[in-house]
């Protein structure tokens, strides 16, 4: 507990823990070339069901990748009623899957097919429903097969205030994983 007129506890600003930043000696991440295709074209590539990008899917995200630099990706999406969780608010499920999704993006582009092994998230502030959010993330290292990257969702602008925060890392597996009936 705080005590009265206290300044409270320090806020965090960065969501990277020891177990989401590359160890000393990763590597710096390297576009594959022949992975950067047409961003609005993942969804088609890995079907339309996905909740994330599906842009057939009633209540998904429906996230529209809009570009990238490098190894860092941009995107949007809108929060719609079904995305509430407190009256008015986007639940906090809702924007972590949205940066699992961008951040999914961004390792994308290295060529290799990953799955998210941890995410972190930090909710910094509420997200009206009817809110853009305007996503980015990156990629911050490279450790075998584990890809390290972080990332933030603003609102009322791409440099709008932050409402979420996300480290992750995600894991290289083979294409096979994606396509293998269960």
């Amino acid at each position: 507990m705080t005590a009265p007129n206290s300044p409270g506890p320090a806020r965090r600003t960065d969501p990277r823990s020891p177990l989401t930043t590359p160890p000393p000696d990763a590597v710096e991440p390297r576009v594959d070339p022949s992975a950067e295709l047409d961003l609005s074209e993942i969804g088609n590539v890995l079907g339309n069901a996905c909740f994330g990008c599906g842009p057939e899917v009633p209540h998904g995200l429906r996230i529209r990748r809009t570009g990238h630099e490098g190894s860092t990706s941009y995107g949007e999406f809108t929060v719609i009623p079904e995305h509430q969780g407190a009256p008015g608010l986007a639940h906090g499920g809702i924007l972590a899957s949205a940066m699992d999704e961008i951040l999914g993006t961004s390792a994308w582009l290295l060529g290799g097919r990953y799955v998210t092994g941890r995410l972190e998230t930090d909710f910094v502030r509420p997200v009206p429903v009817g809110s853009r959010v305007h996503l980015t993330a990156r990629c911050t290292g490279v450790h075998g097969r584990k890809v390290y990257m972080e990332g933030e969702g603003r609102i009322g602008g791409p440099d709008g205030p932050v409402a979420v925060r996300a480290a992750a890392v995600f894991i290289e597996v083979p294409l096979e994983h994606f396509t293998e009936e269960r």
